[in-house]
């Protein structure tokens, strides 16, 4: 699978890119889904993707269009999230003329962050006609990302002087896995809502929720099918069976699919019957929702 690379958004002079990967037999106005990497809005781009996700998107006819977005802590999150909305409106605006997109017919997917990004496009004005999120989260200020973390705090304590040092001052929408030494730093020290809004959430709660799906969900939310493993030690399994309730008492069609025993990334590190029928899963509510 090769992609062809498009620049949907530039900024102060950085080009903000796409990745698209085009079905072989593919009608002449074809679904989309827009997937967002991982790497907790830090680390990352949009080669972070799961081949086997891309292949089945491409074999039931999508468009599958991976989108970078400027990552934090040099860009804050109100400019992440228009990034985001910038790279689904090139969707809707150019797609069509780009690569055969059916605008009408966008969805949107991400893992871990990118999954937090997918369920924040249910929120935008333009909204996707469904949403797969892979192990995300709905909520950006709760004790598991605003406190010290057990398990993180267990690895050798990361320095704000080694921290800094692996990130910068110049915005970026590609990073390298050396910054995850800022990410460990903010787990440990739980202050990753700080660093990546500049906002305190114990004391600017107000700030944060726009940003946070959990408690913006309605009726008018796109169908969501959610993704988590139960043995997850970077986003525990709890923030996705919240959304769920949500979605729920809101009357919006879902599926929370638990993976027993599953940790973060599962549809990377596992293999079975049970990552097999969680894809199939998925391909069926795409098919049926788009």
């Amino acid at each position: 699978m090769k992609p062809e690379t498009h620049v949907f958004k530039k900024v102060d002079g950085l080009e903000i890119r796409a990745d698209v990967y085009r079905p072989e037999n593919r009608p002449s106005r074809a679904p989309v889904v827009a997937y967002f990497h991982g790497g907790a809005l830090i680390i990352g781009s949009r080669t972070w993707i799961n081949e086997r996700f891309v292949a089945d998107c491409l074999d039931d006819g999508f468009v599958f269009v991976s989108l970078d977005y400027r990552l934090a802590p040099e860009t804050k999150l109100p400019e992440i999230i228009d990034d985001a909305r910038d790279g689904l409106l090139w969707i809707r605006d150019k797609g069509r003329e780009l690569f055969g997109a059916d605008e009408a017919r966008v969805a949107t997917a991400g893992s871990s962050a990118g999954g937090y990004l997918a369920l924040m496009s249910g929120l935008l004005e333009w909204r996707p006609k469904a949403i797969v999120s892979f192990y995300g989260y709905g909520d950006l200020v709760g004790e598991w990302y605003s406190r010290p973390d057990p398990f993180y705090c267990r690895e050798p304590e990361v320095s704000e002087k080694e921290a800094r040092a692996a990130v910068g001052d110049t915005p970026l929408s590609e990073g390298e896995r050396t910054r995850g030494a800022f990410y460990l730093y903010c787990r440990q020290k739980g202050i990753w809502p700080n660093e990546i809004s500049g906002h305190d959430p114990r004391n600017e709660a107000d700030f944060f929720k726009p940003y946070c799906p959990l408690q913006n969900v309605t009726a008018a939310y796109p169908p969501t099918m959610l993704l988590h493993g139960d043995a997850d030690t970077d986003v525990p399994y709890q923030n996705s069976g919240m959304m769920a309730a949500e979605l729920a008492r809101a009357g919006v069609e879902h599926d929370l699919l638990t993976i027993p025993d599953g940790p973060h990334v599962f549809d990377k590190e596992m293999e079975g019957r049970v990552v097999d029928a969680a894809f199939e899963k998925v391909r069926a509510f795409l098919r049926t929702h788009s």
